[in-house]
This record gives C-alpha cells, sequence and structure tokens, in this order.
C-alpha cells in the first residue's frame, strides 16, 4: 500500500532514530550509576522491599521476577550496550523483524526500572522515553520506508506534550496569565544552570514576551503539525529553538532533548529517500496498523485529562507507560528555598558545634559556587532534594534513610555528592538538615563578592541525628 509509507520522512527518520537512541544511553548510564544508593538492596527505597508489596500487573518489570543489585546493573549495562548499538546504526543492519526486536530490548529493560523505580523515577520524561521508545519499535529501517501512521503518532505525542503543557499554565498559576511567572521561573527552578543566573536578570519586558511567546508555542503551533508541509516543518523548527532557549536556561534532564528529537520526525529534510523505495511487507503492516489502532484507543484517557478543568500532570494510565499526559510547572514558586545537610564529629553536638556541610553536585549549596550543566543526564537526588524543600511530606519515605547512609559513610550515597566534608574511614557523630533561602545575587554583589547565591537561615529541618534517631523529624 504506497499509503502507508513516507519515503520523503527518510533522513528524518534516521535522526530521530539515532538521537533517541543516545536519550536511551543517558538513561540507562544514569540507572547504572545511581542504582545503589536509591533503589538497591541497601537502597534509600529499596526495589525487593517495594516488589514485595506491589504485584506484577500493577507495575510489570524483569525485577519482579528477580531482583539482585548484580542483575539489575547487568540489565543497565545492557541497556547502556544496546543504545550504543543503535546509535552505530546496527538495527539497519539487520533483517526488517530483528531491527525491531532490537529497538524492543531498551524499551523493556527501561520500563523495567521505571516501574520500580518509585519516586525516583515518578518524573514526566520517564514515560515520555518510554511512549516514544515504543513507537520507535515501529519505526522500521532501512528495509522499509517510514510508515505515516507511526510518523503521525509522534507527531500526536509532541502535541500531548507541548498543548498540555499550555493548558495547565493557563489553568494553573495566575503568573502564567499574567505573564510574569518568569519573573521567578529562573531563580526557583528545581536545578538552575550555568546561564540560569543571567536569564532571571534579563529585563522584566522580555521575560514577559517570553512567557507570551511561550504560550503561542505551546497552545497555536502544536496545531500546525497537523498541517501539510512546509507549515508543519516550520511548526516543528519552532518548537526546536524554545526547546534549545530552555536547554541554555536550566537543567531538566532530557525533557528538553526528548521533545526536540520528537519535533526531528515531523522534519521533512530536503535529503531524498533511495530509490527505488522499499515497500513494506504485509505482516508490518498489519502490526503497524494494530498497534496504532491500539495507541489510539487509549489515548482517550490522556485526552479527557486534557481538556478537563481538573488537568492533572505527568499521570500514566496503563502500566507499560503506552500513552500518558504531561505537563509542567503548572505552578510557579516564588522563593528558593533548599535543604542544607551538615553534619559534626562532635560527641555533643550544639550550635556551636564544628558542622561540615555536604555538597550536592547539582542543587545550589555554597553561595560561591557557581551551577552546572548537567541534562540530559539526571542527578535524581538533587532534583529529590527541591522537593524536600518545597515540604518535609515529599521526602518522609527517603530523607531518614539518606541521613542514615551520611552517618555511616556509606560508599554509594556518597558518591551522589560532589564532596563529603568526612574521610572514608571517620563518619560523622550527628548530621543535622537546616532549611535556608536563596535568593540570585545582584550584578553589583557578583562582581564584589563572586557569590551568585546569597542565602538566609530560615529554621531547623532536622535536629541533630545519631543512628539510634534517624527516625526524628522536624
Amino acid at each position: 500500500m504506497e499509503w502507508f509509507i513516507a519515503p520523503e520522512y527518510w533522513w528524518s527518520r534516521l535522526v530521530f532514530q539515532r538521537a533517541l537512541a543516545g536519550l536511551y544511553l543517558v538513561a540507562f548510564l544514569t540507572a547504572a550509576l545511581q542504582f545503589r544508593a536509591l533503589i538497591g538492596e541497601r537502597g534509600m527505597l529499596p526495589v525487593p522491599r517495594f516488589v514485595g508489596r506491589v504485584r506484577f500487573r500493577q507495575a510489570p518489570s524483569l525485577f519482579q521476577l528477580h531482583y539482585s543489585d548484580r542483575f539489575f546493573a547487568a540489565c543497565a549495562w545492557t541497556g547502556c550496550a544496546v543504545s550504543a548499538a543503535l546509535i552505530a546504526g546496527l538495527d539497519s543492519q539487520l533483517p526488517l523483524w530483528a531491527g525491531m526486536l532490537l529497538w524492543l530490548i531498551p524499551w523493556v529493560l527501561y520500563l523495567s526500572i521505571v516501574n520500580v523505580g518509585q519516586t525516583w523515577y515518578a518524573f514526566g520524561w520517564e514515560s515520555l522515553l518510554l511512549e516514544v521508545g515504543f513507537l520507535a519499535v515501529f519505526l522500521g529501517n532501512d528495509e522499509v520506508a517510514p510508515p505515516i501512521m507511526v510518523l503521525f503518532l509522534l507527531r500526536w505525542i509532541l502535541f500531548r506534550v507541548e498543548f498540555g503543557a499550555g493548558l495547565i499554565k493557563m489553568r494553573g498559576d495566575a503568573c502564567w496569565r499574567k505573564l510574569t511567572c518568569l519573573y521567578y521561573h529562573h531563580e526557583t527552578q528545581p536545578m538552575p544552570g550555568p546561564l540560569s543566573w543571567f536569564f532571571h536578570h534579563l529585563p522584566r519586558p522580555l521575560h514577559r514576551i517570553e512567557v507570551a511567546a511561550n504560550h503561542v508555542t505551546q497552545l497555536i503551533v502544536p496545531v500546525l503539525l497537523f498541517t501539510p508541509q512546509p507549515v508543519a516543518t516550520a511548526a516543528a523548527s519552532l518548537m526546536i529553538v524554545t526547546q534549545l532557549w530552555l536547554v541554555l536556561s536550566g537543567n531538566f534532564a532530557w525533557l528538553n532533548w526528548i521533545t526536540i528529537v520528537l519535533a526531528v520526525s515531523a522534519l521533512e529534510l530536503p535529503a531524498g529517500a533511495p530509490s527505488p523505495v522499499p515497500g513494506a511487507p504485509l505482516w508490518y503492516e498489519v502490526v503497524v496498523l494494530a498497534v496504532a489502532a491500539l495507541l489510539l484507543g487509549l489515548s482517550y484517557h490522556p485526552v479527557t485529562n486534557m481538556i478537563s478543568r481538573r488537568q492533572i500532570m505527568n499521570r500514566s494510565f496503563d502500566p507499560l507507560h503506552l500513552v500518558n499526559t504531561y505537563g509542567a510547572f503548572g505552578s510557579v514558586s516564588r522563593i528558593r528555598y533548599e535543604v542544607v545537610v551538615e553534619g559534626t564529629d562532635d560527641a555533643v553536638p550544639h550550635e556551636d558545634s564544628d558542622w561540615r556541610e555536604y555538597e550536592f553536585k547539582g542543587k545550589p549549596g555554597d553561595p560561591r559556587r557557581w551551577p552546572r550543566q548537567f541534562a540530559p543526564y539526571h542527578l535524581r537526588l538533587d532534583w529529590l532534594m527541591w522537593f524536600a524543600a518545597l515540604s518535609p511530606s515529599y521526602a518522609g519515605a527517603w530523607f531518614g534513610a539518606l541521613v542514615e547512609r551520611l552517618l555511616e559513610n556509606d560508599r554509594d550515597t556518597l558518591r551522589l555528592l560532589r564532596r563529603s566534608p568526612f574521610p572514608p574511614d571517620a563518619p560523622p557523630r550527628y548530621v543535622r538538615a537546616r532549611l535556608f533561602r536563596y535568593e540570585y545575587t545582584s550584578w553589583r554583589e557578583l562582581r564584589e563578592t563572586g557569590a551568585c547565591w546569597e542565602r538566609t537561615y530560615v529554621r531547623e529541618y532536622l535536629p541533630p541525628t545519631r543512628l539510634a534517631g534517624v527516625a526524628q523529624r522536624s
């Protein structure tokens, strides 16, 4: 069936597939390097404890069948290896069916990780990677031109990502409607990047223009994805430019990058397909059409949520994360709080004790330390510490375990940090946490002090705690 394929998107598919494989590689590398302290056998939220109370049907995962840290590491590093092979184009060297199976491997492995990752993996970009990764299985290789239905479904995801985010903003915080949210966002976002300080200090009229442009890009431009070319290419290109602007302004893991990858699939690149164009075998057409029908049917709940006045963000409606709802920053914090964790080896802790601060890799700490760029790599502990500062209830499940591991000088936990103030063989006797307000310095203060942040003590977050009393909270 000639209508089934779209040869003009041959090169768009190639770029999309290689870029998506790169994001898979980042996701698996993040999992391999961080899992032991977060969800390992001795992690803050251990997988064995989770699978003991959650059924396979609720959270399908290979780790429901068997878990050990060694097995998890093998799965994560296998995901890295397969992702690297896909970046190199191994799928194009295989028969169509084998290439599809090769793309299925990282999807199954990452689904297994996300479904046992608990709060550490409760981010919209996890479900987005799985939803896009599932469709990539059916996008084909050099044996067949890109199928129109899969390309349409990729645009459908992009539409829901952008339009859903636009709606949640308009329905949420009033500052989006007043065009004032960027007065605060660059200062209060979860993990600022190296340019966030400069973005914050842009003139306020420009901030208002940025918000207005964001509304256009998220509420009007997505509709143009379903128009004929070259309008659809222009719409996707505008989305790419907008996402690159966001990449420069903060650290949002791979959220911006996977949105860019999705937009690439809608571009009609000038280079054409090989001639003659390979046709599609009948079995492949049947499989693709069946999958398309399934996904369109599963879109009912995300669409219903999107048009609802009670719209929710970042929710999966099926345990396989096949079709999800997205959205970000429906509300924007006006004040930035940070939890500062400190330890002392004094036998009796008091305010004048030698309290030494733990330094995290990405979240603000030392006011003189300039933020770094980590995205698309995801610092999971740093992100959750931002939520912990918003309310202790967000950290109730894991913060006590974090403190316990710091009191033990746990090697895997310390690897998540930039620096521990205590030598490996001399853990602290007490650990405490204090809440501070952080504000960007002015241009004058930056020149005079070299500090990008100014912080003010707010209150005690966790009183001095030793191993026997980790459960105590403020």
